[in-house]
């Protein structure tokens, strides 16, 4: 019988090393909770209206539909057992493999402050997107019926804590929302006037990028309207705002976007992890003294050149391929080459006409750096007919400022107006103070 190959995250990594073992004599089950792959750089897209869901997400059945030694299981993995090489489902479905391939990437990180998940949701699947946009949209209409102006300024308030390219991407979107979509549609409140705050823990935004370019990212996006606030860690967060040193702000919107971790599955392995939950990696992407347990993707943590492999779609994809070569040749009775990442630069948008962009020493921002990331986002879609949505849509959006996608989901209904809501509070216990977000916006 054919070799067993058990394939968890149909992200990047995962998705990438099942397409490069199709023409390989061996069996594939390729194992997700979700249904899709999702194209998570454009995610941002979603959660503020521009995109719909279908427009970065493509069913995991129809992208491999052709991959004959492919099967997909939808489930959760509920625990591993390294010794018995079986991977065991959240349905009761036991895998046995030749070769496991752990590819579930990452999830959010609060730094301790698990408690602000509720109130400053981050931006990390789908769910998450939807959520966002919802509590963006119900801003807007619940300061149009806000009954006194302390109300009405607190739902204006947007906050987006995280300045790496997530957050600013974020930040960037939501003024042009702010003073461009819906100008004009409201009849007791100038949306204009809302206030975006991009919140960043750090000494300046994009900190992956060259100082030169941070600096311009940072002018581009107050040139938006977003007011950008460096060295200034979040001390707390709830459901009325959050607290800066002590300060204490009235913001109903807070989104998160400062950290993540990896993904919990990589603990099940038995192994030490790192920090964040990564599992190091050999250079072949194997787990030290379990060769036949490849990592890829966000879960994995490897160093090269003195450098961590980052978080980013680009590596992700590089992982996948590269697991497929060493089972490839294995089963050929081959030595593969280590793995090298190869970086092609850094990208990041921040609004209409608006980027930067960092590729092996060409350094852009402004309109030639939003054309260069749009052509470049919209080459890696997944599939003719998402790329030519995206760029009908984002043509739309260009030449109207409108924003196609701007339905709310689930309970529609502004809360109740209760001016007590944001009566300023008493002291807040002071929480530990955050380190500012890494590169990590295109996560697996």
């Amino acid at each position: 019988m054919s070799p067993h190959i058990v394939v968890v995250g149909g992200g990047f990594a995962g998705l990438w090393a099942v397409r490069a073992l199709a023409r390989s004599p061996v069996r594939i089950t390729l194992v997700d909770r979700r249904n899709h792959h999702l194209f998570q750089p454009l995610l941002y897209q979603v959660a503020t209206a521009g995109l719909s869901s279908p427009d970065i997400a493509a069913p995991l059945r129809h992208i491999l539909r052709r991959q004959r030694n492919v099967e997909i299981v939808l489930a959760e993995v509920a625990e591993i057992d390294v010794e018995a090489r079986a991977v065991r489902t959240s349905n009761g479905r036991r895998l046995d493999y030749d070769t496991l391939v752990l590819a579930t990437g990452s999830t959010h990180a609060y730094f301790g402050h698990e408690e602000w998940a509720e109130d400053a949701p981050g931006l990390k699947t789908l769910d998450d997107a939807l959520e966002i946009r919802r509590r963006v949209l119900l801003a807007f209409e619940n300061a149009e019926m806000a009954a006194t102006p302390e109300e009405r300024d607190a739902w204006l308030h947007f906050a987006v804590v995280g300045g790496g390219p997530t957050g600013v991407e974020l930040a960037g979107t939501l003024a042009e929302i702010a003073r461009h979509t819906l100008r004009d549609e409201f009849r007791h409140i100038n949306t204009a006037t809302a206030r975006v705050r991009l919140i960043e823990a750090g000494p300046r935004v994009l900190s992956s990028f060259p100082e030169s370019l941070s600096q311009r990212a940072r002018a581009q996006l107050e040139s938006l309207g977003v007011e950008v606030l460096t060295g200034a860690p979040v001390a707390d967060i709830d459901a009325r705002g959050y607290r800066i040193g002590d300060n204490r702000v009235a913001a109903r919107t807070v989104l998160w976007a400062a950290g993540v971790a990896a993904s919990p599955l990589g603990r099940m392995l038995g192994v030490e992890t790192d920090r964040v939950g990564r599992v190091p990696v050999g250079p072949g992407l194997s787990v030290p003294g379990h060769p036949e347990i490849f990592v890829a993707g966000d879960l994995a943590a490897l160093q090269q050149d003195g450098r961590s492999v980052p978080g980013v779609a680009p590596a992700a994809k590089q992982m996948g391929s590269h697991v497929a070569r060493v089972i490839s040749a294995r089963l050929a009775g081959e030595a593969a080459p280590p793995f090298r990442y190869r970086d092609y630069g850094n990208l990041a948008t921040i609004g209409r006409m608006a980027a930067v962009v960092d590729v092996h020493g060409l350094r852009l921002s402004g309109a030639l750096a939003w054309w260069f990331w749009l052509v470049a986002h919209v080459f890696f879609l997944i599939g003719f007919r998402s790329r030519l949505i995206v760029l009908l849509n984002w043509g739309w959006s260009y030449w109207t400022y409108q924003r196609h996608a701007r339905i709310i989901f689930r309970d529609g209904t502004p809360e109740p107006t209760d001016p007590a809501d944001d009566a300023p509070p008493g002291p807040a216990p002071c929480a530990s103070e955050a380190p500012a977000e890494g590169r990590v916006d295109h996560a697996t």
